[in-house]
């Protein structure tokens, strides 16, 4: 009798890549999130309407790459990973290919969280860290099983990243992530001094 195997069918895939940009453009890019936050007077009353700690331009400004030149450089950066996670990913991409459709900054505060969500109309999704104090909050990712596992045991504390229910990452600045976008994520509580900034993004299909 042959020996039993076990195939993993199903996985959920995290791209990182560390220290995609150089120290003096992350800086430059830093004071260009500093500035927005400050001037953005629609997102500074959107998050503070939405109990966002913090500044996000998600809801305010759609013309990043036009209107900052650090945004349409990280756009170019952004471009080459993207297209490296789609090949990893094995997807067949029409002519049109991928496209950035949406771009924002976080200007995360002291007690700052975001709760879990997903990237609804998108393919691939990420974050591309800035700055983030010492003891920041991590990222966290949820198996996209969660709502069907129904009577399933908990996992081993010690079980493999493949296995794990919640898994948590911690970037550092200048790390970029980015997942598939129907992976649900939060950002748990920063509890760091500090402020934790950021650049998010959607690409979807052309």
């Amino acid at each position: 009798m042959k020996r039993a195997r076990t195939d993993t069918l199903f996985v959920t895939r995290l791209y990182r890549a560390d220290a995609v940009a150089a120290p003096s453009f992350n800086r430059e890019l830093e004071r260009a999130c500093l500035l927005t936050a400050e001037e953005d007077q629609a997102g500074l009353q959107w998050a503070k309407a939405h109990g966002y700690k913090g500044y996000t331009s998600y809801a305010s400004l759609n013309d990043l790459t036009l209107r900052l030149p650090p945004i349409a450089a990280l756009d170019k950066i952004l471009n080459r990973h993207v297209a490296a996670f789609a090949r990893d990913l094995e997807f067949d991409i029409p002519a049109g290919g991928l496209a950035l459709d949406s771009i924002w900054l976080n200007v995360m505060e002291e007690e700052s969280f975001h709760s879990g969500h997903i990237h609804p109309h998108s393919v691939i999704s990420g974050t591309y860290y800035v700055r983030l104090p010492k003891s920041a909050a991590g990222i966290r990712f949820e198996d996209p099983r969660l709502p069907l596992m129904m009577a399933a045991p908990p996992r081993r504390s010690d079980a493999a990243l493949s296995n794990r229910t919640f898994v948590t990452v911690m970037p550092k600045a200048r790390t970029l992530l980015m997942w598939e976008s129907f992976v649900r994520h939060d950002v748990p509580r920063n509890c760091a001094r500090g402020k934790r900034i950021s650049v998010s993004f959607n690409y979807g299909l052309r």
